[in-house]
């Protein structure tokens, strides 16, 4: 069968899909264009996409063969699931293997932003540390510090393991709550979101992009938070409304934040980038070797399950589709 892959992709990888299908990949780095990919599309029975691609009616009607959509990556807001479906089509994620390496990236933001990590590298590069005070270049304890965590899978689980390595209180938020069981076991307190963002010292956000979550920390979340707090976002861009936090930031609603994903990405909203104390990072929150070879082996085989008519190993609509 025919194939399109649209980033590119590990040659062992792509090796094990060319031992049974014929393979279109994009041999750049950057995205495809919607043009190329639109055309690409065409007469093709199989998609390994990634989430910079719009997956929408206009693109399934170039492909009316295709019997399977393999996303690389565990978010899909970029996918119509609701038109996948509607045309049969099994849609897969990669979900589980980027746990650790976003966790790792979400904790990083904590410290880089509390210590003014960047702040500092800048200083020194620039030429501008001339010497060592008491009082120059103060940061914000993270040990003993209570952390706020909204949405507590498994990337929020992962995270409060890691902060119980700093004695941090972590307390999380989360559409159902834990067994009271799981929250000893995991050292957790539940707290409404309100009183999360008044509680902690760090707000970390790790929830899907729905409809419902769009905007989620806004101007009036914002000024709930402590003035001495910070706010970490490794989920989706559009989860926090980025105007208001530029605001925030500049005007000391809150004292700093760390993003690893954008609202507009991968531009920037105005005012951003020249803010001190910003961290901001290129969306890396997978970015290891190690987890990115995984998340292509995982797209890989579900891609190849769904082109033997068998059921996807992570198949997001399986049931919608009535189990084939």
């Amino acid at each position: 069968m025919d194939v399109l892959i649209t980033a590119l992709l590990p040659d062992e990888v792509v090796s094990l899909i060319r031992q049974e299908h014929r393979v279109e990949m994009n041999g750049e780095l950057r995205p495809m264009e919607r043009e190329k990919l639109l055309r690409g599309l065409e007469g093709k029975d199989g998609l390994l996409c990634s989430i910079t691609d719009r997956i929408d009616g206009e693109l399934l009607d170039r492909a009316p063969g295709l019997k399977i959509i393999a996303n690389y990556g565990v978010g899909f807001d970029h996918i119509d699931l609701e038109a996948v479906t509607r045309k049969g089509i099994p849609v897969t994620n990669t979900p589980g293997v980027l746990t650790d390496a976003t966790a790792d990236i979400a904790f990083a933001l904590i410290l880089a932003t509390a210590r003014r990590m960047v702040e500092g590298d800048r200083i020194a590069r620039a030429g501008r540390f001339r010497f060592w005070s008491p009082l120059n270049f103060l940061g914000q304890q993270v040990s003993g510090k209570t952390l706020g965590i909204v949405g507590f899978g498994r990337i929020g689980r992962a995270l409060a393991k890691r902060a119980a390595g700093f004695d941090m209180r972590v307390i999380y938020h989360s559409r159902t709550r834990l067994d009271l069981s799981e929250e000893l076991k995991l050292n957790v307190d539940y707290a409404s979101f309100e009183e999360l963002l008044r509680a902690a010292d760090f707000v970390s956000v790790h929830v899907p992009l729905t409809s419902q979550t769009r905007h989620l920390v806004g101007a009036r979340e914002l000024k709930l938070m402590k003035p001495s707090a910070y706010l970490v976002n490794t989920a989706r861009g559009p989860v926090v409304d980025e105007a208001a936090l530029v605001e925030a930031l500049r005007n000391g609603t809150i004292r700093g934040a760390g993003l690893d994903v954008y609202e507009n990405e991968p531009d920037l909203a105005p005012g951003l980038a020249e803010l001190d104390n910003a961290v901001l990072l290129p969306h890396v929150g997978s970015a290891t070797i190690e987890t990115r070879t995984r998340m292509a082996h995982m797209a890989a085989e579900n891609l190849l399950a769904g082109l033997r008519g068998e059921k996807p190993p992570n198949c997001l609509n399986w049931e919608l589709l009535g189990g084939r």
